[in-house]
């Protein structure tokens, strides 16, 4: 599977979470996403990340509520659930306050917008456990090829730096020396960084060797083009971004978005004329990249729509304080977030040395 096929069906999902704050619909990506992970996950080291940031979302979901049971929240509510001490705090901080009344309006707000958020980096967090980093930067086009090598040797490295400090503390524990503190930090990263350097030096002759770095020719006009249209790109997309995850932009975000991709495309692929080079078994896009990246888009392009006609049943209202309901047809659009774990086999587990033997 294509790497930037898993980003592409991640990154819809995520799309379609910024668009709701109903805490069923919200409920039922994070499952979505769960389910796909659980079945075509790999034992790859990159996996591991994905309960990284389920953790990361539950840390960012209890900092949202703590903030709006301290600071207070600007939804007005009638029902109280506790009433803190209030600090008093000098006229120049006016509109702020610390303490004083927790209503369950405002705690439930808090709690349906810190969903959305632990929702979206879940989503991102599933993009990284299914797709291979070293696959994903081997597609980025030839203008980005010096900032992926960058990446990929950073990320190749990284383990063996882990590794050497195990290696060091084990050591020093065996020889019965302290291996914690400022002392057995001092004593264990010395070894480590100059291992590091080694390991940089060695790269760097290798790579030397090979003509990397390389640039061709371009004409003057096509680099000032490809300047341009970059430049551009990037701005377009950002401001697309923008008023793609916002409710006031939903007239121009996506068109400006799309303008700005096609932009940006354009001025990468220019660039890609500086960086001759080749590349060995290029990862093809075949039919289940289009369904994996095309069921992410749908249940986005579903939701976004759905928003538009229906925002209340997307937005449940806290005041009155009601319960919220599950609409049905949102909801069956995100089911088709689950087509990848149809539509792509699971991944075979590695043959283990007693089965090899």
């Amino acid at each position: 599977m294509h790497a930037l096929a898993w980003w592409g069906w991640a990154l819809g999902l995520g799309t379609a979470a910024s668009r709701t704050t109903n805490p069923l619909l919200l409920a039922l990506l994070i499952a979505v996403a769960g389910y796909v992970v659980a079945t075509h996950r790999t034992d790859a080291p990159w996996a591991r990340s994905y309960t990284a940031f389920v953790k990361l979302g539950l840390v960012v979901l209890g900092v949202r509520l703590g903030f709006a049971v301290v600071l207070g929240s600007p939804i007005p509510g009638t029902h109280t659930l506790l009433t803190l001490p209030e600090v008093p705090l000098p006229a120049w901080a006016q509109g702020i306050r610390l303490g004083g009344r927790v209503t369950a309006e405002g705690f439930l707000f808090a709690l349906y917008d810190g969903l959305r958020l632990a929702t979206l980096l879940i989503c991102v967090g599933a993009a990284n456990a299914l797709a291979n980093p070293a696959r994903l930067l081997k597609s980025l086009p030839g203008a980005l090829y010096e900032a992926g090598v960058a990446v990929v040797v950073a990320m190749t490295f990284a383990p063996h730096l882990v590794a050497d400090v195990q290696r060091l503390r084990a050591a020093r524990r065996l020889r019965g020396r302290p291996d914690r503190g400022v002392r057995g930090l001092l004593h264990v990263g010395l070894p480590v960084v100059e291992g590091a350097l080694e390991r940089s030096v060695a790269l760097a002759a290798a790579m030397d060797a090979r003509g990397y770095g390389r640039t061709a020719e371009v004409p003057a006009r096509v680099r000032r083009t490809t300047a341009a249209l970059t430049l551009g790109g990037l701005l377009g997309v950002c401001a697309g971004t923008y008023g793609v995850l916002t409710a006031e932009g939903g007239g121009y975000g996506l068109p400006v978005l799309l303008a700005g991709l096609a932009a940006a495309l354009a001025g990468l692929r220019l660039g890609g004329r500086r960086s001759p080079r080749t590349r060995y078994r290029p990862d093809t896009w075949g039919a289940r990249a289009w369904l994996v990246a095309g069921s992410g888009v749908a249940v986005a392009a579903l939701l976004i729509v759905s928003a538009a006609y229906d925002p209340a049943a997307l937005h449940p209202t806290v005041v009155p304080l009601t319960s919220p309901d599950l609409p049905l047809l949102p909801a069956a659009a995100i089911l088709l977030g689950l087509l990848p774990a149809f539509a792509v086999p699971a991944p075979t587990a590695a043959p283990s040395e007693e089965d090899t033997s």
